[in-house]
């Protein structure tokens, strides 16, 4: 892997089958909640869920490649992101897959922006904001 992506998540992922993601606007922030990888990281319920939070969101997009894509190396080369794990892109030429771009709660969000993408089943995750948290939810 190169310098380009940088590993965001330390010690949680999300759940590898079925991880349910939902996206919702709260103010200038986009939320993204989905179910955690309890098989890894058994200090986590099955079942239990996260929520990122992206401040400044100007675009955002849920939608291909999903794990058959990406095992298809739908990168086009050999420089990509371990599947399942959330990152920062730092070279703009990687990601921004596809068109379907939406529309952040931000739109005019100040630059610079940083550039979030996190594997999912049956997804891909992207989005350009300020910066990120993470809020573990309980059982």
């Amino acid at each position: 892997m190169t310098e380009s992506f940088v590993k965001l998540n330390d010690g949680w992922n999300a759940q590898p089958n079925a991880p349910e993601p939902q996206v919702l606007f709260s103010e200038d922030a986009l939320l993204l909640t989905f179910d955690l990888n309890a098989f890894q990281y058994p200090t986590f319920k099955e079942g239990q869920r996260a929520t990122l939070r992206f401040t400044n969101c100007s675009r955002f997009r849920l939608g291909a490649p999903n794990d058959e894509g990406w095992y298809a190396e739908y990168y086009g080369d050999n420089t990509r992101a371990p599947w399942g794990d959330f990152y920062e892109l730092s070279d703009p030429s990687i990601g921004n897959f596809d068109s379907d771009w939406r529309v952040g709660p931000a739109p005019s969000a100040p630059q610079p922006q940083r550039h979030f993408l996190f594997h999912l089943r049956d997804d891909t995750f992207e989005c350009h904001a300020a910066d990120w948290s993470i809020a573990f939810h309980t059982k």
